[in-house]
This record gives structure tokens, sequence and C-alpha cells, in this order.
């Protein structure tokens, strides 16, 4: 697939003549997400990055599919995370709207939902690449590949501070939990770094301190939390701030990370290492990226979404990039086409730069894009990027042994399908109260 974004040609062909002709057809796309209740946060700002690149979009003509120019249109429906909504919703926008694209957040919301799309081919997305296995060829996991990317952050740390050589974690015993704490158990092991507490919890616990303190008497260099959920992530560091731990804090996520940076002290939280930048981080305008100005999409989502970025603001408009790429590669927006474009050189360019199609290992498919992600830190109270891991790379050496981290903890995509894809998920919301 051609390398340049939606952006990049956007500064190209803006000065050009638009092409009129077909702009009384609308392209649909689907979003099927929860924006409403307790996991609002996996959805909502998702929709408010999606309503942003529409707007870019459709301001630059829209889709340009052999020599003629189609507006999109985005219909949402909110699934709340339940499944019997989430199957009123997509037959809705399947049989309603013919969507061309179907963006879900997944989970325990594409699982009532898998075969009525695979049945009828439509091109689906999902955040959770654990809903990916050999019977859903049509789903993709195209922007968010959790948690393979979090290897970065380790090798990246043990680079950095090789003084580092013990580490304490903990995860709690939920879909995105246990493959997490595979993942990072894989990593410390490939860096040389020694486990000594792994502590597995239930999703509902909110006692920090009954966590944190049995993972601070074995007196470690780092405590990781692995994908814990924001509100636990905070709770936790507090709770080690107060103890008086003065070492190394490594998560996946650190979402509204200035909070932490007000309650605990700059000096604190100074060195956190974490996945996902802010989009004014200076290493972004260098780098070969999804948006041409990243800087400019941030400055304004917040200007119209106050308050509420995360890394869902992005991840959803990331793949409407990718998709936007393949249609007009494929010249066409049939879904099994565009599929296709995106196969086709088995690379494409994702959120953070060249990627390529992985995942059928551990996923039974390859339809999970890999490629360099960021390594963020704190940096005096400010996310900054310090590196981009190569995801490829590592896996060319060390994907045994991820595999045996995912097997140990029932993670391969056929342990999944045994006991049915998706029992006992749980989400809770990517946010925390002020």
């Amino acid at each position: 697939m051609e390398s340049s974004s939606f952006a990049h040609r956007l500064a190209i062909s803006g000065a050009l003549p638009r092409l009129q002709a077909g702009m009384a057809s609308t392209v649909n796309i689907g979003f099927l997400a929860p924006l409403s209740g307790p996991v609002e946060s996996w959805g909502l700002p998702g929709l408010h990055g999606c309503r942003i690149w529409e707007n870019w979009l459709n301001a630059a003509g829209g889709l340009l599919i052999d020599g003629r120019r189609y507006p999109i249109r985005i219909h949402a429906h909110d699934c709340g995370y339940e499944p019997k909504t989430a199957m009123a919703g997509a037959v809705r926008l399947v049989q309603d709207h013919d969507v061309k694209l179907l963006m879900m957040l997944g989970g325990d919301s594409f699982t009532p939902v898998a075969d009525f799309l695979m049945d009828r081919r439509i091109l689906t997305s999902t955040l959770l690449p654990s809903d990916l296995s050999p019977d859903t060829p049509y789903l993709i996991a195209p922007s968010e590949v959790h948690p393979i990317y979090l290897v970065t952050g380790v090798e990246w740390l043990a680079k950095a501070r090789p003084e580092l050589k013990t580490v304490a974690m903990c995860s709690q015993r939920d879909a995105l939990g246990l493959p997490s704490l595979a993942t990072y158990r894989a990593a410390f092991k490939a860096a040389g770094i020694e486990i000594a507490k792994e502590i597995q919890y239930d999703p509902a616990m909110t006692d920090a301190a009954a966590l944190v303190q049995p993972m601070l008497d074995e007196n470690p260099d780092i405590l990781c939390w692995c994908t814990s959920y924001t509100p636990m992530v905070h709770a936790m560091t507090e709770y080690a701030h107060a103890q008086g731990f003065r070492g190394q804090i490594i998560s996946c996520t650190l979402d509204h990370y200035d909070r932490l940076v007000a309650r605990t002290g700059r000096d604190f939280m100074e060195g956190a290492v974490f996945h996902f930048p802010d989009f004014d981080d200076p290493a972004l305008r260098e780098k070969a990226f999804f948006f041409n100005q990243p800087n400019v999409f941030y400055e304004e989502y917040n200007a119209r979404y106050p308050g509420s970025w995360s890394a869902v603001s992005w991840e959803y408009a990331a793949i409407l990039d990718i998709w936007h790429a393949a249609v007009e590669k494929a010249g066409t927006v049939n879904p099994l086409s565009v599929l296709a474009a995106m196969k086709q050189l088995g690379h494409v360019t994702h959120a953070f730069g060249p990627a390529q199609w992985w995942g059928r290992d551990v996923f039974g498919v390859d339809n999970a894009l890999v490629g360099e992600w960021p390594v963020v830190t704190v940096q005096d109270g400010k996310a900054r990027i310090v590196s981009f891991g190569s995801v490829p790379g590592w896996l060319r050496d060390n994907a045994d042994l991820l595999k045996r981290e995912m097997v140990a903890l029932g993670q391969m995509w056929d342990q999944r399908l045994e006991r049915g894809v998706g029992e006992g998920t749980e989400l809770q919301a990517r946010t925390i109260e002020a």
C-alpha cells in the first residue's frame, strides 16, 4: 500500500481542481461502540476524533475513486458495551446504511455480532486483537495491537537503565490484563530482568494498598502496572508515592498523567514509562505519520472536546486513514477488494510509520498490524517520546518466548475459542475523575 497518508496527499491534492462528479452518492461508515455508560471513554472520544477526520476529508472533496469524489458519512450507534444492543446496532448499520466499514471497540460487544458480520463479509475493525481468530477473516486490528507493543518499553528501559534488575508487577484477570501480563513476562525475561513478584487481581478490586504493598515488600527496582485501568493506575501510583517508593514505574497507559504529576510531584513522576504520546510531541513532527500535522489534530480536538483527550481519541481515526488509503488504491469501496488492497503488499503505514501484517502465531490470522511504537516518558511533568521501538524486530528474536507465556495464561486464540471468545471480558472506563 502507498506509504503516504491522507493528510500528506491532501497537502498535494488541495491545490488541484476538485472533481464534483458523483457527489450525490455517499459512502457510509459505521461506528459501533460505547457512547454512554461506564465504558463511554473507550468509544466517545474515538467518535470525536472520527468527526474531525470526516470533516477534513469531506472538506477536501471526499473519497477519490476512479476520477469521482464521494463524501463519507459516519453513522454512530451507542452499544453501551451491551451484547444485545451491539447486535441491534450491527443490524441497523449493515441493513439500513449499507456501511462499507464497521469500526468497533471489540470484546464482549463483538462476540454476539461476529457471525452476523462475518457471514455478510463486512469489513470490521477492533481495538482488541484478542477478538481475532481464523473464524473472523474480515476482522482487522490495524490501530492498537494491544498488548504486543508493550515489549518496546521494556526493551528501551533495559538499555537506558541497565542498573534496574528486578520488577514487581500486577494485572487484572480479564481480556486486557492477562494478555498484557503474558507480554510483560516475555519482555522482562527477554531483557534479563528478574520478576520478583507477580499479582493477578479481580477487575472489580479497588484496594490499591492490598496490591502494591506486597509488591513493595520485595524491594523491586521497577513497579509495573501492566494494562490496569486508569483509576487503578492512579490509585496504585499514589500509594507507591505515599510509601516512599522512588524506583521506576512502567505502565501500558498513563492517561491523565498530569493529574498524577499534580498529586505526587514532578520528581516522583519523572521518567515513568508508558506508550501513548500527546500529539503535540516534537518527535511526531519528523515522523512518517498518519496525519501530516498531528499537532493540528491535537489542537483541534482539544478545542472542540476539551478535557477528553486519550489514546482512544486518535485510534479510530487512524483506522479510517488506513481504510481510506486502501479504498483509493483499490478504486472501490467493496470490502473484500479493500481488504485485499490492504494485504496486497504485506506492508502498510499505520499510526506511527511502516507496519506489517502479523498475528497468525498468536491470533490464528495475520490481521493485526505491527510496526514501530512509541516509548513515552514523563519529563518535567510533560509526556515526551524517547524512542520508537520495533515490534517486528523484537518478535523476530522472541516470538517463541511470547507464545509460551501466552499459552501459560490461556491467551492463545485456540484456547480462547475453547472457552468462548470474550468470556469474562470486562472493560472499565479509560478515564478518571478530576
